[in-house]
């Protein structure tokens, strides 16, 4: 892998633990890692991308998505409905995907993601049609060319037994550890610099038994990999958890060995005070969804509040079938505004946002490697042109939440360029965009 130097950036956001900001600043970087910071740093060979009229940042992480769900944006049915109705709407279409949809639905939401500057996502994938594995969205991620953290997610109750999923997209629970056993030695990568890792991740406490949900702990702390849910999403969810396991979800997810330094949730928009010390203490992580909260109605999670008492909080695009859009720099924005909606105008800046979609979610994914443009990490770097019409008479272009580009004019993870001049350079993204838009087609018909 050739030796590139980032030159001449007009800001070069480190976020690293001094959170220096660097005016002309340069990036070395060989062998996929960060070997230089600073300024006027000599050629010595190699390539030179200069960034003049740039911001440069650490690549952004996603920390929820359901990436098969690119192929459902905005179906009629779901668009106006709260969370439950939204699944039940859903729930058969997606019953008819297969190998591809789950692949070419994969790619496009990781391309998307890359456009708008995110190096590293993980996928909570729960549901395994007609075949389906988490081996497709692992191979669309390695052309791609992001850092992938899959989940192996999973539903075991269905309508039958009480459950929100047909049954047709219910597995055996025996089946479930079986394949999340194979996955994780088949896949993770608990090295540094992996491009992958993979965790364990029941979907909700809605659509699995006490049962799993406890075992998934345990497999997943004998595997040494990380655990994944979705928790107190709304007041329905609240609901549930109060007349189903007579406690509230934090409490609920304590009992069951859901908390700790290995453990992320999704969404926590109704947790309460002692949930929100109960993660602080435990070094329990937390994947904010703005958008997907507001397209849903599910409220305003106390990101504020949480940060406040320490609880490690990062961001999710969530699927492209409640938010509609997989844009994480738009989803930092989006988290920065309904904080100060919710508790004045000085409540969130944009640095202290950029922070959560960049230090924040390699925290909470527990890449310590990432996350941070210094010497020694990995080299997944955003360049964003700031000469363009969304930032003219911009004072202080730093401010990137503020005035700036939603897309990245490149992007390197790994030192790989991913983004080049605004495109895709690893895949034909077209060519999987024509496939996408007729694989949904296909869905519609039927």
């Amino acid at each position: 892998m050739a030796d590139i130097l980032i030159r001449g950036a007009d800001t070069l956001v480190t976020m690293d633990d001094a959170r220096r900001e660097i005016a002309g600043g340069d990036i070395r970087i060989s062998g996929g890692v960060i070997v230089e910071v600073g300024q006027n740093l000599p050629e010595n060979g190699g390539e030179v991308v200069h960034a003049k009229g740039c911001v440069v940042t650490p690549g952004l992480v996603n920390t929820h998505h359901h990436l098969y769900q690119t192929l459902t944006r905005a179906v009629p049915g779901g668009q106006d409905a709260l969370l439950f109705g939204w699944l039940q709407t859903l729930y058969p279409i997606w019953a008819n995907f297969g190998p591809e949809e789950m692949r070419i639905s994969a790619m496009i939401g990781l391309s998307e993601l890359a456009l708008s500057g995110c190096t590293l996502s993980s996928d909570h994938l729960y549901l395994f049609p007609n075949g389906s594995r988490l081996d497709d969205t692992i191979e669309a991620a390695h052309e791609v060319g992001l850092r992938f953290h899959p989940t192996r997610g999973a539903m075991s109750i269905g309508e039958s037994d009480g459950g929100l999923p047909p049954d047709s997209l219910v597995e055996a629970e025996a089946a479930i550890l079986k394949d999340c056993i194979r996955v994780v030695d088949r896949f993770h990568d608990a090295s540094d610099g992996a491009m992958v890792r993979v965790g364990i991740a029941p979907c909700s406490p809605f659509s699995v038994s006490r049962d799993l949900m406890r075992d998934a702990a345990l497999l997943a702390r004998d595997k040494g990999v990380m655990l994944h849910t979705h928790l107190a999403e709304n007041d329905e969810d609240i609901a549930y958890s109060v007349e189903k396991f007579g406690c509230r979800p934090g409490q609920y997810a304590e009992d069951l060995g859901w908390t700790g330094d290995d453990v992320w949730h999704a969404h926590c928009v109704k947790l309460d005070g002692q949930e929100i010390e109960l993660f602080a203490k435990s070094g329990t992580g937390v994947a904010h969804c703005p958008c997907s909260n507001c397209r849903l109605g599910s409220g305003i999670a106390p990101v504020r509040q949480m940060r406040d008492a320490g609880v490690k909080v990062a961001l999710g695009v969530d699927g492209s079938a409640s938010n509609d859009v997989g844009n994480l720099v738009a989803e930092a924005r989006q988290a920065m505004l309904l904080q100060r909606v919710q508790n004045g105008a000085d409540a969130m800046s944009a640095r202290e946002a950029l922070e959560i979609a960049t230090r924040g979610g390699a925290a909470v994914l527990g890449r310590d490697d990432c996350g941070q443009i210094a010497v020694g990490k990995r080299a997944d770097i955003a360049v964003w042109d700031v000469s363009g019409v969304e930032s003219a008479g911009c004072w202080d272009a730093a401010a990137l939440l503020l005035a700036g580009p939603t897309r990245v004019r490149d992007l390197f993870v790994e030192g790989r360029q991913v983004v080049r001049d605004g495109q895709m350079a690893t895949i034909d993204l077209p060519r999987v965009i024509e496939r996408q838009n007729a694989l949904a087609r296909g869905l519609m018909e039927r």
